[in-house]
């Protein structure tokens, strides 16, 4: 007897995230396609306390049904943590979510309907493509690293706007002042919903923060909450560990409203342990207090990862250093060369890398790669770049 048929849009996957998530599962292969933290800055101690304490301390919040819009105590703190100068945020204005994934996936379900438009920074997160993939949006590139790209025009007429502006993954690229003032005008002008996705806003290597597109939003607003067309998505998976899957929403609260009743059709929750861990983390400021560690190892895994491209790749790709976040964005100087076929051919030579395709709304740009620095020593990183410089020339001659 035939089965029906499984969903149109699941044709249009890929395999590229469950490729390289079990990429460190194969011997002697060297990941440089995921955006992993490395488990030594996870500070385990600190969260074994928190998590027993949870359990011990507080069994109501962290073993019942909690809120569906997540604890209240931890909804506080994150509006505490984020309100500054015009910036007023109270319980409104905030939903827990699980991890940053659920927050792009609940954005979806909330705001698009068949065929929508999205005005997207391109390249764009995977993650983010793949979340909104079943609702078959029509994108609209940003190229923020272009002087004439029309903002207003793109984000005119379409649901929302999906930003990354600190460190975009893939491109790493901080979006500089003047776009971000551009982005929030837009907004306020054309009514579109901005969405501002800041998983790596912690990780400034070179120079200080930029304000956060939420912060701009709120300039002159007045003494009531938040009530903007900003969409701030955060996550701990960055400042502490991934496996904690706490993230949230900040935003007007007729936004949040729409977002829980999605939320409930989803998971109903946020596990409470998660969620209490993650209220004594910040209140204790745990995050700050290990982001020193975090920014220290970074940085030179950074400057490792670019100096062994500049001693093995110069000739192959161009590339911009980035001034914080996990990537490096590296263009192939050959148009020929496909990055579908290279990521291929670059686990034969024990490397794994991301290709540009999967980030392209269109899926078009078949030149370019992301390279992750974070998960790898310094020695990893150069011996990855040699593998990748060798199967760059294998896949080249190839052609």
């Amino acid at each position: 007897m035939s089965r029906p048929a499984l969903a149109r849009w699941l044709s249009q996957t890929n395999d590229v995230t469950q490729t390289f998530l079990a990429a460190g599962r194969i011997p002697g292969l060297i990941n440089l396609a995921g955006g992993l933290p490395d488990p030594s800055v996870w500070p385990v101690d600190a969260l074994a306390g928190y998590a027993q304490s949870a359990v011990a301390d507080h069994p109501g919040d962290s073993l019942a049904y909690s809120p569906i819009d997540g604890l209240p105590g931890l909804r506080d703190v994150i509006a505490a943590r984020f309100s500054r100068g015009d910036l007023k945020l109270g319980r409104e204005n905030v939903m827990v979510t699980t991890g940053g994934m659920q927050a792009l996936d609940l954005v979806g379900k909330v705001l698009l309907d068949q065929g929508d438009a999205i005005a997207a920074q391109s390249p764009a997160y995977l993650g983010a493509l793949d979340a909104w993939m079943p609702r078959g949006p029509a994108y609209r590139p940003m190229r923020l690293d272009t002087n004439d790209v029309d903002i207003a025009g793109c984000m005119a007429g379409a649901k929302f706007a999906y930003t990354v502006p600190n460190f975009s993954n893939p491109s790493g690229r901080l979006v500089e002042a003047d776009q971000r003032q551009e982005l929030v005008a837009a907004a306020h002008d054309t009514g579109c919903w901005l969405v501002e996705d800041d998983p790596y806003g912690a990780l400034y290597y070179d120079g200080d923060p930029l304000p956060r597109l939420l912060d701009l939003s709120a300039k002159g607003q007045g003494d009531g909450p938040y009530d903007g067309p900003v969409i701030y998505l955060g996550t701990l998976s960055k400042e502490l560990a991934p496996g904690m899957r706490i993230g949230w929403v900040i935003a007007a609260p007729e936004m949040i409203v729409a977002l829980t009743t999605a939320k409930q059709g989803s998971d109903m929750f946020t596990s409470g342990i998660c969620q209490r861990m993650a209220q004594s983390a910040l209140e204790d400021g745990l995050p700050e207090q290990v982001l020193p560690q975090i920014i220290d190892l970074y940085r030179a895994r950074r400057d490792a990862l670019c100096a062994a491209m500049a001693e093995h790749l110069g000739d192959l790709y161009d590339w911009d250093v980035p001034k914080g976040g996990m990537f490096v964005w590296a263009v192939a100087k050959d148009p020929r060369l496909n990055t579908d076929a290279l990521m291929t051919r670059g686990l034969d030579h024990g490397v794994c890398i991301s290709p540009s395709s999967v980030f392209d709304p269109e899926g078009k740009d078949h030149r370019a790669t992301r390279l992750n620095f974070t998960l790898n020593p310094p020695e990893k990183l150069a011996e990855g770049v040699r593998r990748l410089a060798e199967a760059t020339r294998a896949e080249l001659a190839s052609l």
